[in-house]
């Protein structure tokens, strides 16, 4: 992953800690392997304790703003440590993915 990109991950979860215990960020897809372009978005998934309605919808703001203000688009898929654990999608392929060719911060 380029610097650049990790720093705007960096800037990502610092800003959601305001407002959610984040328990896991991991940057995965294009932009973890490297092999984006400078169209490509930034494929994020944010473990947390519990989420509802509201929270989801913040945390789309958040990372549409940290997006906006390093031109680039953030995608963010929203997990519960109960649905990564006990659910499943704890077989997903899209979970492996996430696992297995992310960056964790």
């Amino acid at each position: 992953m380029e610097k650049k990109d990790y720093l705007i991950a960096r800037e990502l979860k610092r800003k959601l800690s305001e407002v959610v215990k984040v328990v896991d960020l991991i940057v995965f897809g294009s932009r973890s392997r490297g092999d984006h372009d400078e169209y490509s978005d930034m494929d994020v998934s944010i473990e947390v304790e519990s989420v509802d309605k509201g929270l989801k919808e913040k945390i789309a703001d958040i990372a549409w703003e940290v997006g906006f203000d390093n031109f680039m688009v953030i995608s963010p898929l929203v997990f519960t440590t109960d649905e990564i654990k006990n659910s499943p999608l704890r077989s997903s392929p899209i979970l492996k993915s996430i696992t297995e060719g992310g960056v964790r911060l």
